[in-house]
């Protein structure tokens, strides 16, 4: 572990990052490997907090549902993970914030520059559709999409769709000339059904 060189740095670091938390209404933020016992971990404790606000069961179920396909999408999808062990979770970071009227489920991880304008333009299709279209397109891609290398047809970000009845809000950053972060926020009504 490295030493801290600037302890009163770090301590308003720790600071600021608290209050842009509290700010932004974010419950729950977390960096590092995606695992399935994190995605178990982040179920329960969000499970904990809503029972708390009693928020109803409905609206519970998206919550968990956009949470465990956002979570699996950084675990299959994300780069930067050694490429000699394939069974090696993704990394990425993930948040869930809670407005008065809504969830916000935010995942950002890396990506390869090449698959931004494929993965841009397949969230585009999405947020193009109405609830027809979009249960017309998972049902196709059932049948006939074509898996990557990494084992997505798009079939998480069609689904989180479908679920919420709420556009993708989604952002590629250019890290440098072979990679970008991509950023996706899923909003869940806490009030509409």
């Amino acid at each position: 572990m490295a030493s801290i060189t600037n302890p009163k740095e770090s301590l308003d670091f720790v600071y600021d990052f608290y209050v842009k938390m509290k700010r932004n209404k974010i419950n729950l933020a977390y960096e590092g490997e995606i695992t399935h016992q994190i995605t178990k971990a982040f179920t329960s404790l969000t499970e904990t907090n809503m029972a708390r606000e009693e928020d109803r069961s409905s609206v519970q179920k998206k919550v968990f549902h956009v949470m465990v396909e956002c979570l699996q999408n950084i675990s299959k999808h994300a780069e930067g993970q050694p490429k000699k062990d394939p069974a090696k979770e993704g990394r990425g970071i993930f948040m869930v914030s809670k407005g008065d009227t809504e969830y916000n489920v935010t995942t950002g991880n890396v990506i390869m520059n090449e698959n931004v304008d494929h993965l841009r333009q397949m969230l585009e299709n999405i947020n193009n559709l109405d609830k027809d279209g979009l249960n017309k397109l998972y049902k196709k891609q059932m049948r006939e999409g074509k898996l990557s290398e990494k084992g997505g047809a798009g079939l998480g970000f069609i689904d989180i769709a479908r679920k919420t009845g709420e556009k993708l809000i989604f952002s590629f950053l250019k890290i440098d000339n072979e990679k970008s972060f991509f950023v996706l926020t899923s909003t869940i009504s806490r009030i509409k059904e």
